[in-house]
Order: C-alpha cells, then sequence, then structure tokens
C-alpha cells in the first residue's frame, strides 16, 4: 500500500512554533516601548544582517521589490534608461526596474547554473549596443536607451559567477545591484580576491526579500539593501522615508518604504538561527543528491558551481515530463512547485518589449522542464527518501 502521508513543500508552522516564545517576548517589548516604526529594533537588526552579510551597511525597507528599485535609483540609474537582468526570475526584478524609470532587456542564463551567464552580457553589450563615447557606457541598439545597470540573479540560493559579471560591468561602467532575494547566507570564491565572499558583499549593492518562505523570512513583508558604499546608503535611508534627512527636512522626494519595527524584531531574533537553517538545507540537499545519484538522462539534479556554496532556497530538478511527474506526486500526497513556468520576456505584461519565442533558449527550454522539490530545514531524511523513490518510480514507469 502506497504512504500517502502527506509532505510539504514549505513548512513554515514548526520553525515558529519552536521559537513563539522569542518571538512573543520581542512582541511584548514591542508593545511596551510603542516602538513600531524605526527605533532599536530596525538599527539592531540593520546591524547585525549587514555583519551577516560581511557589508558595512544594511538598510531595511518594505519588501524585496523596494530593495532592489531603491538600490537601483541611488546607484544612478535615470527614467529612461536600461538595466540588464535574466528572463528566469520572479518578476518582481523587473517590476523594480521598470518602477525606477527604466526597462528591462534580458540576456539568458547559463544552463548549468541557472544565473546570468556572464558571456552572454557580454556579447549584448558588445554586439547589441554601441558604445557613447562621451559617457562610456553602451546603449542598447534595440531600445536606442542607455543602458546604465546590470542585475545578477542569485537564483535558488545559488549565486551569479560574480567575478566575470563586476569585470564586464566595469569595462562599461555599469552599476552592478545583486538581486540576492533567494540568497541569504550564500557564499562565492572571489578568484580575484582570493577569498569566500557572502550574497550582498558581491556588487555596488544588494536586494535581499524577507518574503515569509525565504531562507530568512518575516511574518509579513519585508526587504533589505545591503551595501558597502555609505553615499549609497545615505540616499536609500532618504527614499524609504519620503525623502527625508531629519524629520521634515526633504531632500528629495522619496517614498514610504520603510521596515516595519516588529517585522525588524522577527527577523532579528531568527538571525540568531539562519546559519543554523541554512547548514540544514544544505545537508537535505546532499541527502538528495545522495539519493538521486548523479542524477540520470530523465532527471537533472541541481549544479553547485565550485566557486558556490549555495543555501538551497529551493531544491530544483529537470525533467521532460515535468507535467506529470507533478501530478504523480501530487497524487502521492507530495507537493512541489514550478519556479518559474513563464520566462519573463513571455509574459502578458512585457509582450510591448517585443521579445518572443526563440530568443532565450536556455531559459524557455528549462521553464519547460523544472520541478522544485520539498525542501526546508526541518525536512527529515525519512521524508526524503519518500519523495526521491516517488520520482524514481515515476521514470521507471514513463520510461517503459
Amino acid at each position: 500500500m502506497n504512504d500517502t502521508r502527506k509532505i510539504m513543500f514549505l513548512d513554515l508552522v514548526t520553525p515558529h512554533v519552536q521559537l513563539e516564545e522569542e518571538l512573543v517576548e520581542m512582541f511584548r517589548t514591542s508593545l511596551r516601548t510603542a516602538s513600531f516604526v524605526g527605533g532599536p529594533m530596525v538599527e539592531g537588526f540593520e546591524r547585525e544582517f549587514a555583519n551577516f552579510c560581511e557589508a558595512k551597511y544594511c538598510i531595511g525597507v518594505s519588501s524585496g521589490t523596494d530593495a532592489v528599485r531603491f538600490a537601483l535609483m541611488a546607484a544612478g540609474v535615470r527614467v529612461g534608461d536600461s538595466v540588464v537582468t535574466v528572463p528566469h526570475t520572479f518578476i518582481a526584478t523587473t517590476e523594480a526596474i521598470s518602477q525606477a524609470g527604466a526597462v528591462p532587456e534580458f540576456v539568458d542564463i547559463d544552463e548549468q547554473t541557472y544565473t546570468m551567464d556572464p558571456e552572454k552580457l557580454r556579447y549584448f553589450l558588445e554586439r547589441d549596443c554601441t558604445l557613447d563615447v562621451a559617457t562610456g557606457r553602451p546603449v542598447s541598439r534595440r531600445t536606442g536607451r542607455t543602458v546604465s545597470a546590470v542585475v545578477p540573479v542569485h537564483i535558488y540560493g545559488h549565486t551569479a559567477d560574480m567575478d566575470a559579471i563586476n569585470e564586464v560591468a566595469k569595462k562599461y561602467k555599469l552599476a552592478v545591484i545583486e538581486d540576492a532575494c533567494q540568497a541569504h547566507g550564500a557564499q562565492y570564491f572571489s578568484q580575484r580576491e582570493k577569498t569566500w565572499k557572502k550574497a550582498g558583499s558581491l556588487g555596488g549593492a544588494a536586494a535581499f526579500s524577507f518574503y515569509p518562505g525565504k531562507n530568512l523570512g518575516a511574518c509579513g513583508e519585508a526587504g533589505a539593501v545591503t551595501t558597502n558604499d555609505e553615499k549609497m546608503a545615505q540616499t536609500i535611508r532618504m527614499l524609504r522615508d519620503h525623502g527625508q534627512a531629519k524629520k521634515y527636512y526633504h531632500s528629495i522626494e522619496g517614498y514610504n518604504g520603510r521596515l516595519d519595527a516588529i517585522q525588524a524584531g522577527i527577523l532579528r531574533t531568527k538571525l540568531a538561527h539562519l546559519a543554523d537553517w541554512n547548514a540544514k538545507r544544505r545537508e537535505a540537499a546532499s541527502r538528495y543528491r545522495e539519493i538521486f545519484g548523479a542524477g540520470s538522462e530523465e532527471i537533472t539534479v541541481p549544479y553547485e558551481a565550485p566557486w558556490a556554496q549555495a543555501v538551497y532556497h529551493l531544491y530544483v530538478i529537470r525533467t521532460k515530463n515535468r507535467d506529470q511527474l507533478r501530478s504523480y506526486l501530487a497524487e502521492m500526497g507530495i507537493d512541489t512547485g514550478i519556479h518559474y513556468p513563464i520566462p519573463l520576456h513571455l509574459q502578458e505584461a512585457y509582450k510591448d518589449l517585443g521579445y518572443g519565442n526563440g530568443d532565450f533558449p536556455v531559459t524557455e527550454s528549462i521553464a519547460k522542464e523544472i520541478i522544485s522539490l520539498p525542501m526546508f530545514p526541518t525536512l527529515d531524511a525519512e521524508q526524503q527518501c519518500r519523495v526521491a523513490s516517488e520520482v524514481m518510480n515515476f521514470v521507471s514507469m514513463a520510461v517503459v
């Protein structure tokens, strides 16, 4: 008889139950001090998360989308510019580009890491752009707009190849904003600096989301920007708070994009456990890898580049029979996800950009094949064995 006990895709209940007393005590403190916006909780989290990311500054904001937007604006992206990113990411990446007044343009991803392919970025800037001699920056042949920034996405908890991307960006005077919304604690070995570095310290600035399902999640919406640039940090602090340098003195026109103090307190409480949770995710990924082996012609398991230490926000495999596999696993009581089924350049929201099928073949290929298996810190070996066993059962039936 089949074991059809439910295996959740993500367990958000257990860690909150385990931390309930700490979280309730933090909430009591907030109630007793009436410090709901700004103040010690926000400042304490910003200080500790900056240290965690090995960055000088952290600025808490209201969401990961605002984090990308404010970072781009503080980096000098202006209305009418183009910003280069990848079509394989959540739409918040490109929404933030548009909200900063720029237009997103895409380059394809690497087929192993699913992150921005540095050579395709180089090709785009060399072949699909002309160089403005006056500014030293590329101008897109496609849009006629000046390219001012690049946003590599650290997808599924695996960093992009930042040395190569930074090298290209430096040549063309582009700001580099990491989309680190899925990469809290991920590491990258910089050959240039001969050391391991954290996501959040690899570009001019980095954007983080603390949506509840992230490796470090709030109990609601929250985000942050990390940077080593003091001027950028000051600008982002003003942008999040109506452009105020101090109360009622508005140096610029800004936004209402502050991080709530209670969410900051929740994040600060959880941050103390993040390294352990990430280690458990890596252990779970290792168990999956052992069970699946090196994969097969029917299954491609996640690749971890030698220069990366991924934190497995998601565990994503590939198979030609993705939709059938997902249906089968659902029948077996196993939840799964698809991240992401429709590439951004083919979304209805971006039809005016003029992209079409075949423009980014790697992204389009994997979008039809990827499926995310259960992955969370409390996922145990028995559950993983059952997930993997059902995947391989399906594969054997599909082959026959």
